[in-house]
């Protein structure tokens, strides 16, 4: 079950020429490659094109009536096999992925498309995920461009720009007969707006009409002696072509005068910041209008000379604005002045910062000190601008810092993958710390308080293979972990199989929550749904054990803290040899929480009893030693003044976040903390017997309460004279 359904939106996708389409960046790339005449679609979920992958699956009867076939794809290696089916045949096709980390993935298969050529439009759309807030180490799709010569495009981020930049792409592909990445930011996928449709176009060269009339080139195949005659294809065909092809099409833009002493040479991506900042500067309207001379870059690779020098020719400086690092188009820049004899200055990192996302304000700061330095007269009597460390700098804010502790990511209310973790806490308390290898997905949240477990990431579905150097004679085990998703997209053999083959004698666990639930809730093969476009259901267990694994554990309630504490315990000190593997299985809460809140909200109002669990903590009964929370970490259980003037510290409480997933209470249990977990039953249209039962406990409750009071003992209060 995905996180977002988009039912009613792609119905959109069937609007025809002279309609206008009004949605968000990633529903209008969709109807881009409807428009384009796109045949197949594959790709792997991952921030921010995971929605891409739901809007393409919700519109399952809109691509069938195209005779376009779409597959969520293993992997992203799997996802760009696909496009080898545009090497032989004129049929476009696109796939789609996380960057960077998908496109290490699907290293292989690309640089095989590369080398070859393609000979129908290939494009890969690239979701581009830099900054603070990024969850994958910082690197570049352009790295990967320059490599591979592939083109890159890197289209304005709105959906005019967008929907052509996908039409354009497939015609470059085909011009270049080079595959094209399209790299598309966080904002720029998640960007509202509008753009006049097009019709739908069917493929005019189907995957039918392929199979039915297979061909074959061995010039496209990469095997010698055709793999060593490509690099010179590369460089004296195709990239001539690309550069032909994206001048007579205009793909990079000019805005503002066509003549200035300075100028700005920028991503295609970062226009909408750099304007910003622009306007910040009182040197742009709102409307795009700029007294500053810009060159966009719509492609960003390869680079057009001749355009690029036209607009620095006559201009005392420019400055490249280019987010990450290094800065390959500004060092391509340097190159290419210095070897026409311009002595136009370029600015770029000096001023901006090497590395981090490129926001408005850092823009500011940056241009600010590039336009002070060669064109002062154009910034005049600018108001100040705040910063952030202005922000920052402000005694409220100081002082909220200092009580206000920093906030780590961490499990969702409810998660079933926190009490895997108290678990191995509470293993650690008797037989020590383990080294753990640790994986890619929502189980990662261990490495952060509470729990701090974990000592290296290295990939999805390779936390097992992680371990495996620690395969040697010792008095401790290595613990590796790794979720369904990554079991199912590289572990299967990378990890276990690896275990297997070289008798490796470390645990596993692996973290079953029957979903890609840390991508946005996709089905894999192991979800326990049945999906009707899906074959589901598989098994984690027959799959380890169908490639030879023979100690293998499988817990269906990872909320027994109590059962994953001693399972693991038994993993670490049998005297089995080779791989030990825990399957820990329970749904992704949210998910869960998706699925079943509807269904609960229509009984309730269909009149029908429903019974919901609630827990909570007896005051009187915690003694405040929050072991509790420190074993659980759950966000809805924190701590309260107790009413008792006799007591100082304050005692756990459950706020109503909580989900009733019981973690504390099995915590609490399994840890031999305290008995003042209470479950409370809360009950929406009760039977008659419902209301005698609850008046019989009422009056129970309140004999023993009336009998408590009246022995409690009373000091009065003393009286000063």
């Amino acid at each position: 079950m995905a996180e977002r359904s988009f039912a009613s939106e792609v119905q959109d996708l069937k609007l025809g020429a002279g309609d206008v389409f009004r949605g968000e960046g990633i529903l209008a790339i969709t109807k881009a490659l409807l428009q384009s005449g796109v045949s197949y679609v594959g790709g792997y979920q991952g921030s921010p094109i995971s929605h891409l992958m739901d809007v393409l699956a919700d519109a399952k009867d809109v691509l069938d009536d195209l005779g376009v076939h779409f597959e969520s794809s293993a992997s992203e290696a799997a996802a760009a096999a696909m496009l080898s089916a545009s090497v032989m045949y004129p049929v476009r096709g696109a796939v789609t992925w996380k960057s960077t980390a998908g496109t290490n993935v699907a290293a292989d298969a690309l640089s095989n498309l590369s080398s070859g050529g393609v000979k129908g439009g290939a494009l890969i759309i690239l979701g581009e995920d830099y900054g603070e807030g990024s969850s994958i180490m910082q690197e570049r799709s352009h790295a990967f461009a320059m490599k591979s010569q592939m083109w890159l495009l890197d289209p304005r981020p709105n959906l005019e720009c967008m929907v052509k930049a996908v039409e354009d792409g497939f015609e470059l592909s085909e011009a270049s007969n080079t595959p094209v990445m399209m790299q598309v930011r966080v904002r720029g996928c998640h960007v509202h707006g509008q753009f006049v449709a097009k019709d739908n176009k069917r493929p005019t060269f189907t995957l039918k009409d392929a199979l039915e009339n297979p061909k074959r080139d061995l010039g496209r195949i990469v095997l010698p002696p055709a793999a060593y005659t490509h690099e010179n294809e590369k460089l004296e065909n195709r990239w001539p072509a690309a550069v032909a092809f994206i001048k007579a099409q205009k793909l990079n833009e000019h805005f503002g005068p066509d003549v200035g002493e300075i100028g700005l040479i920028i991503q295609g991506g970062l226009y909408n910041n750099v304007m910003r900042a622009l306007q910040f500067l009182g040197l742009a309207d709102v409307y795009g209008e700029t007294t500053v001379p810009i060159y966009v870059m719509n492609v960003t690779y390869p680079m057009v000379d001749d355009e690029v020098v036209a607009f620095c020719l006559g201009k005392t400086a420019v400055i490249m604005i280019e987010e990450g690092q290094p800065e390959y188009i500004e060092h391509t820049l340097h190159t290419l002045l210095r070897r026409r004899d311009i002595n136009t200055k370029v600015s770029g990192k000096d001023l901006l910062p090497q590395g981090g996302e490129y926001t408005a304000p850092v823009l500011v700061k940056g241009l600010a000190a590039f336009i002070e330095t060669h064109a002062p007269l154009l910034l005049g009597n600018r108001p100040p601008v705040p910063s952030a460390a202005m922000v920052l700098a402000d005694p409220a804010i100081k002082a909220l810092a200092a009580v206000v502790p920093a906030r780590p990511a961490g499990f969702c209310i409810g998660c079933p993958e926190r009490p895997i973790f108290a678990a191995m806490k509470l293993v650690e308390e008797e037989l020590g710390i383990h080294h753990v290898s640790a994986d890619i997905g929502c189980h990662l949240f261990s490495i952060l308080p509470p729990f701090n477990i974990g000592a290296t990431t290295m990939g999805y579905g390779l936390g097992p293979a992680s371990a495996s150097a620690f395969n040697v004679p010792a008095k401790k085990r290595p613990i590796s972990i790794m979720g369904d998703g990554g079991f199912w997209h590289n572990g299967l053999a990378t990890s276990v199989g690896n275990a297997v083959f070289n008798k490796h004698d470390g645990v596993i666990m692996v973290v079953d929550n029957f979903y890609s639930a840390a991508t946005g809730g996709q089905d894999i093969l192991s979800s326990r749904a049945d999906n009707p476009g899906r074959l589901t259901n598989n098994s984690i267990v027959a799959a380890v054990k169908g490639i030879g694994a023979t100690w293998v554990r499988q817990i269906d309630r990872t909320y027994d803290v109590a059962r994953m504490r001693d399972t693991l315990r038994d993993a670490l000190s049998s005297k089995d040899k080779g791989p030990k593997i825990i399957v820990a299985s329970s749904e992704c809460m949210l998910n869960k929480q998706r699925r079943i809140r509807p269904l609960i909200a229509k009984a309730i109002k269909d009149g029908k009893r429903m019974v919901r669990e609630k827990f909570g903590v007896d005051e009187d009964v915690c003694t405040g030693d929050h072991a509790c929370i420190r074993l659980s970490g759950c966000p809805s259980l924190s701590v309260k003044e107790t009413s008792d003037p006799l007591r100082d510290d304050p005692v756990a409480a459950i706020d109503q976040t909580c989900v009733g997933c019981g973690n504390c209470g099995e915590v609490a249990e399994a840890a031999v903390l305290c008995p003042s977990f209470y479950r409370a039953d809360i009950i929406s249209n009760p039977t008659r017997v419902d209301r005698l039962l609850a008046r019989v406990r009422g009056a129970v409750i309140g004999h023993l309460q009336r009998r408590r009071a009246a022995r409690r003992t009373v000091f009065a209060a003393e009286m000063s004279s």
